[in-house]
């Protein structure tokens, strides 16, 4: 014990005498060894002087590089959507017409990069159910849960043990007993809470559980900074839910620290539910080690021999392509994270803001934007668009709260019109413009869910279910207060102090 000690005390006094070198070759590694934002870099490396050696371990648990990893991609999936990928280019690229809806022809190019960069194919046989309430939309999940007869696919990123959560257990067992194939992927970050008993017990009677990211040794989490944020239900392939909801008290307005919860939440029907299964099947290959490409029956594809893999051949992909249209919504499912080579949800609503003419209404509970975004919106403010953003009143994450209310200033000088939404908390994300574009899913408007975040959303280029959203907006502002010039500048010291000190850290957030 004693040599022990001896042994610690003299690698203690070798960091210590020799501090500088070692912060310097860190820094270095920081610096070099990794591809990231200026700010972020500058960001890391003041945290390096302030915590020496303890920052590079934090950011060695904050910062893993996912973007050349393999881990979440099948190579049955890549050769299956080459075909419908490729044909949509080709048809975009000659003119042919790819939307029911006229007035959303001018979005082709912004289809043609989605296709190009993520091979996010886009279906028009869609129809779209728009939920703002928890309540309704639980509801209306529980009736699809009881008419399941194939399988049931729930991924959150947070799912709680309280009574949402509790009212959906004995249909999902009881769906397991029928011979109904129930799996539930979790966040390890989000899921953290849930009692180890309640997934034993689930697994017990037939559902499967999967766990993204799980952590190291009881409670310790590697990668803390990297969650799936994630939440898609897909049952049968008839129906697909995508949006802001998580299973907990709070999404139903039950817990008093936020009130009325207002959140928006996607129910689709038609062939973009693929989209969704197959972001499902990836995250839980990758989770589980289980290749749900192996079977077609979950993609709407013939079924394979006892033991043979789905085949990427020619034929099953044009299967596939001909369910892609009909008269109904047009919808490109996109996805984006930290293993991917570009930030997919990011530049789709930078392209959104630069094709904007009339109007940009953005909902968010956090607004964390890059230079980019940010710069594209006070552009469209200062030529006259009417830009406006909605944000929650209160705080579930102080920190990027101030941040958030720190970046209203650059919007309010250049025009744009600001609101906080007073009737409980505010957790809708998207983007709706000019009345005939659409974006929404799980993805904030900040830096950490453009980089950081395992994320989904809908893209749906139609008007009517555009200007359904905007009149929820419309409607949303009746119960907010305007963030006027005079209201800003108004704030104390203390709201000044947070606000300058988070912004300082929104690269980390």
């Amino acid at each position: 014990m004693e040599l022990l000690l001896e042994i610690t005390k003299t690698a203690w006094s070798w960091m210590m005498e020799n501090l500088l070198y070692i912060n310097l070759i860190l820094s270095v590694v920081i610096v070099f060894f990794q591809r990231r934002d200026p700010k972020a870099v500058w960001t890391w490396l003041l945290a390096l002087y302030f915590l020496p050696i303890f920052g590079f371990f934090l950011y060695l648990m904050l910062c893993q590089d996912f973007r050349k990893s393999k881990m979440f991609r099948i190579k049955e999936v890549e050769d299956r959507l080459k075909y419908p990928v490729k044909s949509q280019e080709e048809g975009i690229l000659n003119r042919e017409n790819w939307f029911r809806d006229p007035l959303c022809r001018d979005y082709e190019d912004l289809v043609l990069y989605n296709l190009a960069t993520s091979g996010a194919v886009l279906t028009t046989d869609n129809t779209v159910e728009i939920f703002t309430d928890g309540v309704e939309k639980f509801s209306n999940l529980v009736e699809e849960l009881k008419k399941a007869e194939n399988y049931i696919h729930i991924q959150y990123y947070i799912i709680k043990n309280d009574e949402v959560f509790q009212a959906m257990i004995p249909i999902l067992k009881e769906k397991a007993r029928q011979g109904v194939e129930v799996r539930i992927l979790y966040d390890g970050m989000g899921g953290r809470f849930m009692p180890k008993r309640v997934w034993k017990d689930l697994s017990e009677a037939g559902i499967k559980v999967g766990e993204f990211f799980p952590a190291f040794l009881g409670r310790l989490q590697l990668r803390v900074n990297y969650r799936n944020h994630r939440k898609i239900v897909v049952i049968d392939g008839k129906a697909g839910y995508v949006g802001g909801f998580n299973i907990g008290r709070e999404y139903i307005s039950r817990d008093p620290k936020f009130g009325y919860w207002r959140d928006t939440h996607l129910k689709i029907q038609g062939s973009a539910v693929y989209s969704l299964q197959i972001r499902f099947a990836l995250d839980w290959n990758y989770a589980v080690k289980e290749n749900l490409f192996k079977q077609g029956k979950y993609f709407g594809l013939p079924e394979q021999e006892e033991g043979m893999e789905m085949a990427a051949s020619t034929e099953l992909a044009e299967t596939f392509q001909t369910e892609l249209f009909g008269q109904g919504v047009g919808i490109q499912i996109i996805n984006s994270g930290p293993d991917a080579s570009n930030r997919q949800i990011r530049n789709n609503y930078l392209q959104l803001f630069h094709k904007a003419r009339h109007h940009i209404y953005i909902q968010t509970p956090y607004f964390v934007p890059d230079d980019a975004i940010l710069s594209a919106l006070k552009i469209a403010a200062e030529s006259g668009l009417d830009v406006r953003l909605m944000i929650p009143c209160k705080p579930d994450h102080p920190f990027v709260y101030w941040a958030t209310y720190s970046y209203v200033k650059d919007l309010l000088e250049a025009g744009a019109r600001c609101y906080t939404y007073e009737n409980g908390f505010l957790h809708a994300k998207g983007v709706m413009v000019d009345g005939l574009v659409s974006c929404y899913g799980t993805a904030n408007m900040d830096i950490r869910s453009f980089e950081l975040n395992f994320e989904v959303n809908a893209t749906m280029f139609d008007t009517e279910t555009t200007q359904r959203l905007e009149t929820l907006f419309l409607e949303d502002l009746e119960h907010c207060r305007e963030i006027t010039k005079k209201r800003y500048e108004s704030r104390s010291i203390v709201v000044r102090a947070k606000e300058q000190c988070s912004r300082l850290l929104s690269p980390l957030l």
